[in-house]
C-alpha cells in the first residue's frame, strides 16, 4: 500500500481562514503531525491519531512522518499560516531528499494557507500593494550577520518588508536591532504595522511609524509590516486608519 503526505497550512487563526482543500485534507488523514499548539486548533476526529512536538523540531517531526506515511498511511503534517513560508513544507522537503528512496515514492502534496503578513495586510488596508519581502528574524538556522544583510538590502530596494519570528523569550534584542538597522536606510515617517494574533479574540493592531516603532510591542504571535517610501496612511474619523503602499513607485512615469 502506498502512503499519502499533505503539508497543511491551517491559516493564522480560527476556522474562517481554513480552505476547502485544507479541511479535507485534514478530514482524510489517518495521522496528524505538528505544533502542539497547532494540533489543538484541528478538531479530533475517531481513529486519527495525532502526534505533538516541540515548535524547534521541525526536522524530526517531517521525517517521523513520512516514515509513517512510508509504512502506508495518509499523513497530514500541520502548519499554522501557509506551510510554504517559513514552515514545515520546507521542512519536509529537506527530509525527503536527505531520506530513504522509498519516501520519494510518497504522494506528497502541500495544501496552502493564509499566510501571516497576508491576515495582517488585510485587516489594515493594503500595505503590500507594490513590491514586497518577507523576512524571518530567527537566527536559528541562519546567522544574525545576513539578516542584517537583507535588511540593508531590502531597505535599500525600497520594498515593503514583512517581519516573520521578530521575538522570542530566548532572542528578545533582534527586533530593536532590526529597527535601529532599517533607520540607517529608511525615513522616521516610515509606516509600521504591529499586527498581533490577528483573527483571534485577541487580536491587536498598531500603526506607528518606525521612529516610535517600539520592540517591545512584538511578541512571536506578531506580524510586523515596516512600510517603503510609497506606504501611506488614511487617517478617517472615528474608524481605524487604512494603510496602502502605492501601486506608482517613486520616479515612475505617467
Amino acid at each position: 500500500m502506498s502512503g499519502r503526505l499533505a503539508v497543511v497550512g491551517l491559516g493564522p487563526a480560527d476556522a474562517r481562514y481554513l480552505t476547502a482543500e485544507a479541511q479535507a485534507a485534514l478530514a482524510g488523514a489517518d495521522a496528524l503531525y505538528g505544533y502542539a499548539r497547532y494540533l489543538e486548533r484541528v478538531p479530533a476526529r475517531a481513529a486519527q491519531s495525532r502526534h505533538a512536538s516541540d515548535n524547534r523540531e521541525e526536522g524530526q517531526r517531517a521525517a517521523a512522518a513520512l516514515a509513517h506515511a512510508a509504512a502506508g498511511a495518509s499523513v497530514a503534517v500541520v502548519s499554522g499560516g501557509d506551510p510554504g513560508v517559513f514552515a514545515m513544507a520546507a521542512a519536509v522537503c529537506e527530509e525527503l531528499a536527505a531520506g530513504p528512496p522509498a519516501w520519494r515514492a510518497l504522494d506528497v502534496t502541500v495544501v496552502p494557507g493564509v499566510t501571516a503578513m497576508l491576515a495582517v495586510a488585510a485587516r489594515v488596508g493594503a500595505p503590500l500593494g507594490h513590491d514586497f519581502c518577507a523576512l524571518s528574524l530567527s537566527d536559528n538556522l541562519k546567522p544574525w550577520e545576513l539578516i542584517e544583510r537583507r535588511l540593508d538590502a531590502a531597505a535599500g530596494a525600497g520594498f515593503v518588508i514583512a517581519l516573520y519570528n521578530p521575538i522570542s523569550r530566548a532572542r528578545p534584542w533582534q527586533l530593536g536591532r532590526a529597527f535601529a538597522r532599517l533607520r540607517d536606510t529608511l525615513p522616521a515617517s516610515t509606516v509600521v504595522v504591529f499586527g498581533r494574533a490577528v483573527g483571534r479574540a485577541d487580536e491587536q493592531v498598531e500603526v506607528t511609524t518606525l521612529a516610535n516603532a517600539d520592540s517591545q510591542t512584538a511578541d512571536m504571535a506578531t506580524l510586523v509590516i515596516v512600510g517603503s517610501r510609497e506606504t501611506h496612511v488614511i487617517e478617517r474619523p472615528g474608524r481605524a486608519p487604512l494603510v496602502y503602499t502605492s501601486r506608482k513607485a517613486e520616479g515612475a512615469s505617467a
